[in-house]
């Protein structure tokens, strides 16, 4: 099979829709689309682990995710087919036409662009109508559609911080999650033991669990492997965390989220992509503009 990376685009939306379809079956017939592209991406090997964060430059200077562009048609062609629909922003579900589907990955491709390129064939002329231009829509100007542009530049954002100022983010992102940080612990760049942070969560209203954190800035194209995971497990036990968060710019590797599951104590993994989704979610030093533009604060523009 060709890698994924080296098919054309319509191609790879192609490959996407099975995948798409087993998945939110897996999950219950609902997910976000963040949820959903992640666990894609884990299921599928022919996929690059890293794929979330290789971002690309347009030729007006504007990063964006080429992966999301494929995904997020993917799942329009399968909107427009009648085998999921969208009830809210970020949010897909399969109808009952997803559900029953049991083909294969080439049935199911075949199904959906018979129904779906005829509807943006109409789309391209009405665009043309508008535009009073023969030029169809590029890929640039369709991804405005779809991709988030602020991820980009925040991604960038965070690379650019100190391995401390780092630190000290990914603790103030953990204490918007509810645990409340310990100033005594994780919170000096040596001598800590192997954590970048400690804090306890209520679970209940009686009792209180003690959450262990690491923190990996690291570059988009290295992931973080298992071996990471065990050594951040070891750290958790020196302090008996009952639970773990670690958070990395980059992607994990399959293994190591086979390793991250194993045991009696889960650590919950937080890659680039989620990460970039947490920090909207919870507007951690970044100013909402409109609905998916973020404005970055002083935090990342202050000397570390």
């Amino acid at each position: 099979m060709t890698n994924f990376t080296d098919m054309n685009r319509q191609d790879q939306q192609a490959y996407l829709m099975k995948p798409i379809i087993d998945e939110l079956k897996q999950v219950g017939g609902q997910a976000t689309t963040g949820d959903l592209k992640r666990a894609v991406v884990e299921r599928e090997e022919n996929i690059p682990e890293n794929i979330l964060t290789m971002y690309k430059t347009s030729r007006n200077g504007r990063k964006y995710l080429p992966f999301s562009y494929a995904f997020n048609f993917a799942i329009s062609n399968l909107i427009m087919a009648g085998m999921l629909k969208r009830p809210k922003q970020g949010i897909v579900v399969l109808t009952e036409k997803g559900r029953e589907y049991k083909g294969s990955r080439t049935e199911l491709s075949d199904t959906v662009y018979k129904i779906s390129l005829p509807q943006w064939q109409k789309k391209i002329e009405q665009n043309k109508k508008r535009k009073n231009s023969t030029i169809e829509i590029s890929e640039e100007e369709s991804l405005s559609n779809f991709e988030e542009e602020w991820k980009g530049p925040l991604l960038n954002a965070l690379l650019n911080l100190s391995p401390g100022k780092f630190e000290l983010f990914c603790r103030a992102l953990v204490a918007k999650m509810n645990v409340d940080i310990d100033e005594t612990i994780g919170t000096s760049l040596t001598g800590d033991g192997g954590v970048d942070g400690y804090g306890y969560i209520k679970t209940d209203d009686f009792r209180t669990a003690r959450v262990a954190i690491q923190a990996k800035r690291w570059n988009p194209s290295n992931s973080v492997s298992s071996p990471e995971i065990d050594k951040f497990r070891g750290a958790m036990d020196k302090f008996r965390a009952e639970y773990g968060i670690f958070i990395t710019t980059s992607t994990f590797t399959r293994d190591a989220i086979k390793a991250s599951r194993a045991g009696t104590r889960v650590i919950t993994l937080i890659d680039g992509d989620h990460l970039l989704e947490l920090i909207a979610k919870y507007e951690l030093y970044v100013t909402k503009k409109v609905i998916t533009t973020y404005e970055l604060d002083d935090f990342f523009k202050d000397e570390n």
